[in-house]
């Protein structure tokens, strides 16, 4: 099994796949089509049925049952890769890792060390798939790609297994937020599914932030230097800041666990015209709904103290907190759990700090927490993923699918 996850992730990693927030296509970007090609192609040669994709990049397929009356799941992974890091040109590779550091790109001094990601402590004796210090991997989520069509690639050649009907279900725009806007409940015909979405073994989500994007504009007004006084409305000085005005203590890299945060994703322009973007999350309703209200409040006062420049504001909700929907009926995660455990993976049960398609799905009808792939430092040069933890990935979604049938 290790050599097919070898195999496809690596194969999957080289093909560039970043989604675009800027672009009104579905899927945002052209390039998604070609992994979505290349998946409806695997999934055809390795026996499934019902293959089918869409014209606006949603591809599913089925594993038809063989023992009556059971629970159809569904198992859902995205093709598109972060927009904060280049995933042109990936260079998967290959280190059978026994401590230390590791050097990803010597030419460039780029080496992945324990002392910046103490995690890598809990890698030694495995191997590892990893970046070449220029890009980011991929392995958000395909990895997860990789382990679902692994998984039932091992059910067809093994049909003693006992089984319902299992949908597979490989999604775009994940990345940028629009992963289930156009994906069809019905079609997909599900009773419940899990997103392979998530990092280290063992992880078990079933709870997400509340998730809301901002987008902030400052028009001002271009003049010479040197002729600038009272006529000069430096957009750029004006967002700068309205920026700063954020709370540093509330960031992502100042927060963990239950701790919400508000994000600067970019910023650019000049003297005429400046911009950036951000995202505020939280797990609290009524702390989401305050975090919302606070950009609002400060967009409004800043708009008071440079009443010369224009000040606009787009401000919109992205997800909620799956735990409203899945609480209700804790089934699902009790299988995930039960699956692990069997094949002696510690569940590691804690919200998900992260976009996760089940968020959406979850209200939309379809009850979707997520399971790991066996990755980490996902979104940047230093990304890795554990080929061992895989297979675990992958075994525990042919387990969930068995236990499932009994």
């Amino acid at each position: 099994m290790k050599e097919e996850l070898i195999e496809r992730l690596a194969r999957y990693a080289k093909i560039d796949t970043q989604s675009d927030a800027s672009s009104g296509t579905v899927p945002s970007t052209d390039k998604q089509w070609n992994l979505l090609r290349e998946l409806e192609t695997e999934l055809n040669a390795i026996g499934m049925s019902d293959v089918n994709l869409d014209d606006k990049g949603y591809l599913f397929a089925t594993l038809p049952a063989n023992a009556e009356n059971k629970k159809t799941i569904g198992f859902l992974a995205h093709v598109d890769t972060a927009t904060d890091f280049t995933g042109t040109n990936v260079k998967p590779q290959l280190v059978k890792y026994e401590g230390g550091s590791v050097v990803l790109n010597e030419a460039l001094n780029v080496v992945l060390t324990p002392e910046q990601f103490p995690n890598l402590n809990n890698y030694q004796g495995h191997t590892l798939m990893t970046t070449d210090g220029t890009t980011l991997l991929g392995a958000d989520n395909k990895a997860g790609i990789a382990e679902i069509i692994t998984a039932v690639e091992y059910l067809i050649g093994h049909p003693e297994i006992k089984h319902g009907t299992v949908k597979v279900g490989f999604t775009p725009d994940e990345e940028i937020g629009r992963g289930p806007h156009d994906f069809d409940i019905e079609k997909f015909d599900a009773d419940f599914a899990y997103t392979v979405d998530g990092g280290p073994v063992g992880e078990l989500q079933y709870e997400s932030f509340n998730a809301a994007g901002a987008a902030v504009k400052v028009i001002g007004n271009s003049v010479h230097p040197g002729t600038a006084k009272n006529k000069m409305v430096n957009a750029v000085r004006i967002a700068a800041d309205i920026i700063t005005s954020f709370d540093a203590a509330e960031t992502p890299e100042k927060t963990e666990g239950y701790e919400g945060f508000n994000h600067i994703l970019n910023f650019s322009g000049d003297v005429e015209t400046a911009e950036f973007s951000m995202i505020i999350r939280d797990f609290d309703t009524s702390a989401f709904k305050e975090r919302k209200e606070t950009v609002e409040q400060k967009i409004d006062e800043f708009r008071e103290k440079y009443p010369e420049a224009k000040i606009e504001l787009e401000l919109k909700d992205q997800y909620y907190n799956m735990k409203e929907v899945i609480e209700e009926d804790m089934t699902i995660v009790s299988l995930a759990e039960e699956a692990m455990k069997s094949l002696d993976i510690e569940p590691v049960i804690e919200p998900i700090r992260g976009g996760t398609d089940g968020s959406q799905l979850s209200y939309k009808g379809l009850p979707a927490p997520n399971i790991f792939t066996g990755g980490e430092n996902f979104h940047g040069k230093f990304e890795f993923a554990s080929i061992d933890d895989m297979e675990k990935s992958a075994k525990t979604i042919i387990r969930i699918i068995e236990l499932n049938a009994k």
